[in-house]
């Protein structure tokens, strides 16, 4: 970057001579949703409408692939805030007695 004095205005700008780096995206990561025995049907829609702001529809498909498949995808975020996502329906899970268990793994 090269810098010039304006005319003697005291106001210095500056020109650019290599061409500006562009901004990485941020890597993002998939919430799993993990299948139990125990953890109810109705809780697992009301997670995924509460905590990941699904709407009911796709709540319901969700929760229905979850329990046919084993596993299902929550949401996909940056890393924090699948963290915090996580933790909020652990925490709600833990006080409702379920055993609901959430992953998170890199988006290929």
């Amino acid at each position: 970057m090269a810098e010039r004095n304006q005319g003697g205005t005291g106001v210095i700008t500056r020109t650019h001579t290599e061409t500006e780096r562009k901004l990485k995206k941020p890597p993002f990561y998939k919430v799993l949703m993990h299948n139990d025995d125990y953890t109810t049907r109705e809780f697992v829609v009301e997670v995924l409408r509460g905590i990941f702001h699904k709407p009911e529809q796709e709540a319901q498909q969700i929760m229905l692939h979850v329990h046919q498949n084993g596993v299902g995808v929550a949401g996909i975020y940056t890393y924090e805030v699948a963290e915090m996502k996580v933790r909020q329906a652990e925490s709600l899970a833990s006080e409702r007695e379920f055993p609901l268990m959430l992953t998170i793994e890199p988006e290929e």
